[in-house]
């Protein structure tokens, strides 16, 4: 009897060290949201004109001398000098359309919930849906992923907004998805302090502060090593829509640092070291002209013009793309799972995954892209 019980804590301990020596094998993807970040800050940093007009900044002055510089690639590295430091080093960055490489979204709406339902279900819905809670009937690649081995009950989204629940469907998909200013409902001190912080806010918008959104997802990556996490910030486009210059300028500058910070924790872990990819995106573009910056919608030139940056393990170091290509939003979908060696499909069109230079195309084909 005791030899039969140790023959059986025995196999079970190889069951549990192979699981455990999957998890690490199988690769981990981050996807990190900025909403409504313009091509035009992240290829030229602070706009100039933006800046000579009054009313956007409070301290033409001080702002100039934290972000501005005559030199383009030195005043974009000022205000993301993550991105150009080291993803710049490391990876791939798309959408720099002085030389002709474009990214687009497919969507003809151009604003939030239908920008972020083309990313996460590589399909661009002709039907209107407002930013509102309303659940997504589309399936998105996190519940698909949720369901593959190896990344089951592994996926988890932290969001800004608060509406990201109803676009990823939360009840539908399982994905746990913490959002806006909702509790984490976790024991643990660090947890308990969040929500005492979210919990003092008087006045809660619908858009959480990003960095108590960064601080969450953190703590649980740290915890619960989920393999595929979204970390969707959102105070961008906040300050863009109220004509704050400034705040916008600011807030892109801590998103770029909070990215470090998750970039630092993933190589100081052993779990993450080496066998994590970042995928960087937003999900709509903005007015080009200096009185149209602060909006976005099918009426308004640049609205659909975004970008995309990527760092991991197989991404060939290309750093900025200087191909003439079109990109487009709804390719994302599928470059996600690809990058994690699965090839999305559902009951609806999803667009084809991006041809990213350095990762196998095997898992690339039967999925059909419409050219717009």
């Amino acid at each position: 009897m005791k030899a039969s019980a140790l023959l059986l804590c025995l196999l079970l301990s190889l069951g549990a060290a192979a699981q455990f020596q999957d998890s690490l094998s199988a690769p981990n993807l981050f996807i990190i949201t900025i909403d409504g970040l313009r091509w035009q800050e992240i290829f030229h940093g602070a706009d100039e004109a933006i800046l000579k007009e009054g009313g956007y900044v409070a301290d033409t002055t001080l702002i100039r001398e934290m972000y501005w510089s005559n030199d383009q690639e030195e005043r974009r590295r000022r205000l993301t000098p993550f991105l150009w430091n080291v993803i710049a080093h490391k990876g791939q960055i798309y959408g720099n359309r002085d030389y002709g490489n474009k990214m687009n979204v497919s969507n003809r709406y151009k604003f939030s919930y239908p920008g972020y339902n083309e990313i996460f279900t590589g399909y661009a819905d002709t039907r209107f849906i407002p930013n509102t809670p309303v659940l997504n009937e589309n399936t998105n690649v996190l519940e698909y992923l949720n369901k593959q081995k190896g990344y089951q009950h592994k996926v988890a989204a932290f969001s800004s907004w608060n509406i990201f629940p109803f676009i990823l469907n939360e009840k539908r998909s399982c994905i746990p998805v913490n959002s806006g200013y909702e509790s984490l409902d976790d024991t643990d001190p660090m947890s308990q302090m969040i929500d005492s912080v979210q919990e003092a806010i008087g006045n809660k918008a619908h858009t959480r502060y990003d960095e108590l959104t960064f601080i969450s997802a953190r703590e649980y990556i740290r915890k619960r090593h989920p393999k595929v996490a979204l970390v969707a910030f959102g105070e961008a486009d906040e300050f863009a829509h109220h004509g704050q210059y400034d705040r916008y300028l600011r807030s892109i500058a801590n998103t770029d640092r909070m990215i470090a910070e998750l970039w630092y924790e993933v190589q100081s872990d052993p779990f993450y070291r080496n066998n994590t990819t970042f995928l960087i995106t937003t999900d709509h573009g903005r007015g080009r002209r200096t009185r149209t910056w602060t909006d976005h919608l099918f009426l308004i030139g640049g609205s659909r013009e975004i970008w995309m940056a990527v760092m991991g393990p197989g991404i060939s170091p290309l750093g900025e793309m200087k191909t003439d290509q079109v990109l487009y939003q709804k390719q994302i979908a599928a470059t996600i799972a690809r990058l994690l060696g699965q090839q999305f499909e559902c009951e609806h069109k999803v667009g084809q995954c991006i041809d990213l230079p350095g990762i196998a195309p095997e898992i690339s084909g039967g999925i059909a892209l419409d050219r717009q």
